[in-house]
């Protein structure tokens, strides 16, 4: 199963306005939360885990380098999303959440993390059940008081922003990835990378940088 959907490169764009979150460069999980039992399962993007003991445990086997994730997002972002679940009227009659985060730290780099670094998760997308996706504005306004990513642009979604992202005029490493609707299936989102990641990923990867690319 892929609890989260590849995001379409820039080529796919369509019009319309948009907020432009900064790209997170680190590893996409996601952690599932229940209004009965709180949070209760975790995961990649292929797979997933009980949030207990041995679920954490057979995680940590199974994905090498990602050892503190739970811990990490526990003490972390835990209580203040499940705060905003609990009790912003926009949530309350949804049964039960799935959250996604970005596992980063000073040094990673296309999945892979430094082995000492400091680690911190970053919340860049909440899917409601029976709703889907949380808009853009919606997402902003409910989470933006946590850690997420930062909104570089709002406004109609042009090729001179997208150039300008590439060309690195927006101070984002990776790249930025574009939302846009009001929410559930209307949500749509773009990524574009820049054209400094491009030179990294080819430096790093050499013909396999597009496996990495848009």
């Amino acid at each position: 199963m892929l609890h989260y959907p590849k995001i379409p490169g820039s080529k796919d764009a369509p019009a319309g306005r948009c907020l432009a979150f900064e790209k997170i460069d680190g590893t996409n999980l996601h952690w599932d939360w229940d209004r009965d039992f709180s949070w209760h399962a975790f995961g990649t993007r292929r797979d997933a885990f009980n949030l207990t003991v041995d679920g954490v445990a057979q995680f940590q086997a199974a994905h090498p380098g990602l050892e503190q994730a739970a811990e990490v997002f526990l003490a972390q972002l835990a209580d203040g999303i499940e705060r905003v679940l609990r009790t912003d009227p926009g949530f309350t009659a949804f049964p039960a959440d799935k959250v996604f985060t970005e596992y980063v730290g000073p040094n990673s780099f296309a999945g892979a993390h430094g082995p000492d670094d400091p680690m911190e998760v970053v919340l860049f997308d909440v899917m409601a059940e029976g709703f889907g996706t949380v808009g853009p504005w919606a997402f902003v306004a409910a989470f933006g008081h946590l850690n997420t990513p930062r909104v570089v642009y709002e406004g109609k979604l042009t090729g001179t922003f997208l150039e300008a992202v590439r060309e690195g005029k927006y101070g984002v490493a990776e790249g930025v990835v574009c939302k846009g609707g009001i929410g559930g299936e209307d949500v749509w989102m773009v990524k574009v990378k820049t054209y400094a990641y491009l030179e990294k990923l080819k430096a790093s990867f050499g013909a396999r940088w597009r496996e990495y690319w848009e």
